[in-house]
């Protein structure tokens, strides 16, 4: 077992505690704790807090960790989903610092897949009387796939107030219609998350004819999850503004992020998550917007924002692939001096 410990201004502060098939973060913000073997990595419908959600591993020294890439914190293209990315590093900070994530901002460089082992090194750049500046740079052998820079920490004061409201008005998460997703989501990260539409339009009203006002809506939980909505959770639900992207566009569009900031207001308790997504605008082939995330405990209260650019990509079906392939045929055809029929 290996701890680490700094000073405080609550006192000692242990900021990493491991053995062999037992972990936990010995501070009252982190949720739960976290039992069994270290190695088994997350399994879908079992109940458990963030950490073991992700399947996200200390290591003997207290400065590095390990997130062993699955299926179930993966993308449906077969890679690392850049909110359990972020959230991982979160997480990371979190337990090597022993302190709570105030903002985090996640640049994503390259792709790790499944069966990949992303190493997460911690630098504790400084760590002052209340706040952390802290970085960790995740990586799969040598290459690097995302850096995140953080700083963490709590300042006890007075003063305290919030200015963005929740919508009003908005239906209940069982009164609202599951997202449908597009292709197969099979053991992924999408069938870990129930999303509930309140304001989006389903794939196939997003035929390009009709742009949409920018704000996109839904109700997001991780069901697996039941310690409480803390700055790793909203990382991985504030993974939003492609979706947001597509529905702006009133296309079937989406993208990959380039980037993603967290700001965490205040958690609260809450089973289900307001997502308020606004994108500002599309240009060059890149998406820009934003998530407010809403507590739903009947406070309104701001859990956190995530913003992000994203590479606009539209979606292929089943349907483009055989019009590419006649066009195709056509021209090649066409290049050899005879004809073709449209099919």
């Amino acid at each position: 077992m290996s701890a680490g410990h700094y000073p405080n201004s609550g006192g000692e502060r242990v900021l990493h505690e491991a053995s062999r098939s037992t972990f936990r973060v010995v501070i009252g913000w982190v949720p739960g704790e976290v039992a069994g073997d270290a190695g088994a990595g997350p399994t879908i419908g079992a109940l458990m807090d963030s950490r073991a959600f992700l399947g996200l591993e200390p290591t003997h020294n207290p400065f590095r960790w390990k997130l062993p890439v699955t299926p179930g914190i993966s993308a449906g293209g077969n890679f690392l989903f850049g909110g359990c990315g972020l959230g991982a590093a979160i997480s990371a900070m979190e337990g090597t610092s022993g302190r709570p994530c105030v903002w985090a901002t996640a640049q994503y460089l390259s792709y790790a897949k499944p069966g990949e082992v992303l190493d997460i090194d911690v630098t504790i750049a400084v760590d002052g009387h209340q706040i952390t500046q802290a970085r960790a740079v995740c990586h799969v052998a040598d290459r690097e796939i995302l850096t995140v820079n953080a700083a963490l920490g709590d300042r006890p004061i007075e003063e305290s107030g919030q200015w963005e409201q929740m919508p009003t008005d908005v239906p209940r998460p069982e009164d609202c219609s599951e997202r449908p997703h597009f292709g197969e989501m099979s053991g992924t990260i999408s069938e870990r998350l129930d999303e509930r539409m309140i304001k989006a339009r389903s794939f196939e009203l997003l035929d390009g004819s009709t742009p949409g006002d920018g704000q996109t809506m839904l109700w997001a939980r991780l069901p697996d999850v039941i310690t409480g909505v803390d700055a790793t959770t909203l990382a991985i639900l504030g993974d939003f503004v492609p979706m947001g992207v597509g529905q702006a566009l009133g296309a079937r569009a989406g993208g990959n992020s380039l980037d993603n900031t967290l700001r965490v207001c205040r958690t609260v308790p809450t089973e289900w998550v307001l997502m308020d997504i606004r994108v500002h605008a599309v240009e060059r082939g890149f998406g820009h917007g934003l998530v407010h995330m809403f507590a739903d405990d009947g406070s309104g209260i701001l859990l956190g924002t995530a913003s992000q650019s994203v590479i606009v990509r539209k979606w292929r079906t089943q349907a483009d692939d055989a019009k590419q392939n006649r066009d195709t045929t056509a021209e090649i055809v066409e290049s050899l001096g005879g004809e073709t029929r449209d099919a």
